[in-house]
């Protein structure tokens, strides 16, 4: 249970103007040692060296609602990522996403990705590489400068605030929101939603899709039924209401939260967000 009690607010999404679309993508579609930081896995976070699961997502179009597949590269798609340690020649663990923000350098991502429990800091190496595919890195390596994450969470863990928000260098002049475009945030948009969710599982060099409806395991918690989200899916972005027009979705959670994200491949949590992710939100803001 929360240690302080939770304000409501009015049902808002944050929406900051978005640059024009890329081209060059389509508009619509059909164990730990390893790592310098001491990083420990944790709920849906890979681990270097794990075996890899059995899994074979459809390879063309999407699956029935709650099945994951592999979805095509789009400039939706190219938004989300996957998260490495110092450089990518280590095993990627993590899943983060652009959101959009005034500085146009955000990401966000679940708050157990981007901090070291034991060590009791954030971890201060990591890059990020958008639309990664098989060693492919269309944008490059982006170098996460600031991590933004509730002191709750780095005292207790606490599950309803595993959120963080992170901050991105410019790379060759350039914002990555100027590059990819990015998400809206939305707060207080309940827990019935339709969704897509995107993640990289660490035994797999592309990422899996999965479309369903959230629904809600506490009132600080939602639910969802996606096959083969297993470690590595970590800040895996729930997607909402994404316009192919403005090229614009908004993210209700991000993988994590309950058990770190779950302990089954084919049941995810997240955190709802609520006026304590906008208040992160709002801080992360002026790091960016």
């Amino acid at each position: 249970m929360r240690a302080l009690a939770r304000k409501s607010l009015l049902p808002m999404t944050f929406i900051v103007v978005m640059a024009a679309a890329v081209a060059g993508y389509a508009s619509d579609e059909s164990d730990t040692s390893s790592r310098a930081s001491g990083r420990s896995s944790f709920g849906k976070s890979g681990e270097s060296g794990q075996d890899p699961q059995d899994q074979d997502p459809a390879a063309t179009a999407p699956a029935d609602d709650g099945n994951a597949y592999t979805p095509r590269r789009t400039e939706q798609n190219a938004r989300v990522g996957v998260v490495f340690e110092k450089n990518d020649s280590g095993d990627h663990f993590c899943t983060a996403s652009v959101v959009q923000s005034p500085g146009r350098n955000m990401l966000i991502t679940a708050a157990h990705c981007a901090f070291d429990a034991e060590a009791g800091h954030t971890v201060d190496d990591l890059v990020f590489a958008p639309d990664y595919r098989d060693g492919d890195e269309p944008t490059g390596l982006w170098k996460i400068k600031k991590v933004v994450l509730d002191d709750r969470w780095a005292k207790s863990q606490d599950e309803d605030l595993d959120v963080a928000f992170l901050i991105l260098d410019k790379k060759d002049g350039k914002n990555i929101q100027d590059v990819l475009g990015g998400n809206t945030l939305g707060i207080d948009r309940g827990f019935d939603n339709e969704v897509k969710i995107t993640g990289y599982p660490t035994s797999r060099d592309t990422p899996i899709s999965c479309q369903n409806r959230t629904t809600k395991y506490s009132d600080t918690q939602m639910r969802i039924q996606c096959t083969d989200f297993e470690g590595g899916t970590s800040g895996s972005p729930w997607l909402a209401d994404y316009d192919p027009k403005s090229h614009t979705g908004t993210v209700i959670g991000v993988l994590g939260g309950h058990e770190g994200g779950g302990d089954q491949d084919d049941v995810s949590y997240a955190a709802y967000f609520d006026d304590d992710i906008a208040a992160l939100y709002k801080r992360a803001q002026g790091d960016d």
